[in-house]
């Protein structure tokens, strides 16, 4: 009896991975995710995205392509930042599946297999999540608290140990396309548009080689730009400061009538401590407002300039893979 052939399946991925001067990394990371890809049934590519790196990161990219050009890749112009660098990425892929991760280490493409299945079974969006081995670390409360933070103020809820290490149907690529803001936040992005997703959680290993290109103030600017990008609730600040000071008038108008009522008005006496203490919370309150009021107006400056997210200098693509117009600008990519 002739054994029946074992179809191929026609489902394509496209793995987008940023990277940024990890050159000590990707050749241990390259290797791991080759290895994984290499037991999968599953028409594969996958797309670096160097964003702007001064070290050998880019001549082993060609490398990795010169071995195998399934691994392509683009180089930006100059460093746009992480999120630049994935929509660059996304902007290139083709496929029904598209599998976003770091080129670090941290993301373990052994969960790839069990993504796909997930992706299979009927979920658009399979997101990671990342599990402490044991009690939450200093680095890791601080992030606690932007999420708890971020899910107070906004009705997009993001939970705490989300990682931008997911998989996307192509559905939900074609939306995430068609959101044209400028200051972008990937992960709130994702939740906001609502497919059917699941998550899976891990326990991040260590990283393949050099240390983090994350400092304190890119991570203080993105948790920043988070929340100014999906919550409307710092523009209130102003008037929940208003109407606080407003009572604390009531109270003080409603004593100066109780002791002028009470024949005791000549204890009133002019506090010029008291004067200055309200006058500099007053003052301070309306700054703080307009403070919110210019970062919103800012941001909406550099929105309608209609800037492009990213632009690419070079790199190793199919001819059909194109940068979004509205995002990015392209050049000389083969």
């Amino acid at each position: 009896m002739k054994r029946p052939t074992r179809k191929r399946s026609r489902t394509r991925l496209d793995l987008v991975v940023p990277v940024f001067n990890e050159g000590e990394a990707l050749p241990a990371f390259q290797q791991d995710l080759a290895r994984v890809l290499a037991g999968m049934n599953y028409a594969w590519r996958v797309i670096f995205v160097d964003d702007g790196s001064p070290d050998e990161t880019p001549a082993l990219l060609q490398a990795f392509h010169t071995r195998d050009p399934r691994m392509t890749w683009i180089r930006l112009s100059r460093n746009f930042g992480y999120q630049a660098a994935l929509t660059a990425g996304l902007d290139a892929v083709e496929a029904d599946a598209v599998v976003m991760m770091d080129g670090d280490g941290e993301h373990p493409p052994e969960l790839i297999p069990e993504m796909l299945a997930l992706f299979e079974s009927g979920y658009a969006i399979v997101t990671t999540s990342r599990v402490a081995a044991g009690r939450l670390g200093v680095r890791d409360w601080p992030r606690h608290i932007f999420y708890r933070l971020l899910n107070l103020l906004s009705d997009t809820k993001v939970g705490p140990g989300v990682t931008d290490y997911r998989l996307l149907s192509r559905a939900a690529v074609e939306a995430l396309r068609q959101m044209p803001e400028r200051h972008r936040y990937l992960r709130g992005m994702v939740a906001w548009l609502g497919f059917k997703s699941v998550v899976l959680p891990f326990v991040p290993p260590a990283r393949k080689g050099g240390q983090s290109k994350w400092s304190f103030r890119q991570l203080l600017r993105l948790a920043g730009q988070a929340i100014l990008s999906f919550s409307l609730a710092p523009l209130s600040v102003g008037l929940v400061v208003g109407l606080l000071f407003m009572l604390f008038a009531l109270c003080e108008a409603l004593y100066v009538v109780g002791l002028w009522l009470a024949g005791r008005g000549g204890e009133i006496a002019p506090g010029w401590s008291s004067l200055m203490f309200v006058l500099l919370i007053v003052g301070s309150g309306l700054m703080v407002t307009l403070s919110i009021v210019g970062i919103y107006a800012g941001l909406t400056y550099q929105e309608v300039k209609r800037r492009p997210v990213y632009i690419v200098q070079e790199g190793r693509l199919p001819s059909s893979s194109a940068a979004a117009p509205s995002r990015g600008v392209r050049h000389d990519v083969k």
